[in-house]
């Protein structure tokens, strides 16, 4: 009988490329890796994860601090009491995870009250008004999203005001923001960790705006 190949597969740490683990068996996988990784009290802070399947994956209390988790696969995947304090979860597809008692997984945006957001547009920074009854949002990240907000003013990226008053979204051409009007997504998503779903999405700080 054909035995499996033994397959060593190393986790680096995101900003030095050292080798923070490595697990070698026959038919291994990223998930195993991780698993065993925890297992043996291996230190995954600043490990580099991105693009890793570990859907469905038992991660309970895994220190993942500062770990780059950009567009890994984690639906459905225990992150009970995990540390994910400045992970980067950019596209991570958390559907259905657990993260009760997880750290770093709190609202980026306000959960009360009216607000100022900011959002890129057509070239340009739309200053917004979230109202106190907006439904709003964020996963993990610095990126929020609300349905609804009042356009209160259309900027110049270097902050000065536009000429227009009007610019379309960069996603959907038919979405307007009109200076002095209040614009609505009546498909709003409230999974919070589907980043990327129906909504308006803004950042809190304006620089984070302007960067995207």
């Amino acid at each position: 009988m054909e035995s499996t190949k033994q397959i060593k597969i190393e986790i680096r740490n995101r900003w030095t490329g050292s080798v923070v683990f490595e697990y070698t068996k026959e038919g291994n996988t990223i998930t195993e890796t991780v698993l065993e990784a925890i297992r043996r009290g291996a230190n995954l802070r600043d490990a580099n994860l991105c693009g890793a399947n570990l859907c469905g994956a038992n991660l309970y209390g895994a220190d993942l601090c500062d770990a780059n988790l950009c567009g890994a696969n984690l639906c459905g995947a225990n992150l009970y009491g995990a540390d994910l304090c400045d992970a980067n979860l950019r596209g991570a597809n958390l559907r259905d995870a657990n993260l009760c008692g997880a750290k770093g997984c709190y609202l980026s945006c306000p959960t009360e009250g009216s607000f100022i957001g900011w959002k890129k547009a057509s070239g340009h920074i739309v200053k917004l008004r979230i109202p106190e009854d907006a439904r709003r949002s964020s996963a993990t990240g610095h990126k929020c999203r609300c349905d609804k907000a009042y356009v209160m003013e259309i900027q110049n990226m270097d902050g000065t005001r536009a000429t227009v008053d009007a610019v379309r979204s960069d996603r959907d051409k038919n979405f307007v923001y009109t200076v002095g009007a209040t614009v609505e997504v009546p498909d709003f998503d409230d999974n919070r960790w589907s980043e990327c779903a129906p909504g308006i999405h803004f950042f809190i700080d304006r620089r984070a705006a302007v960067e995207y």
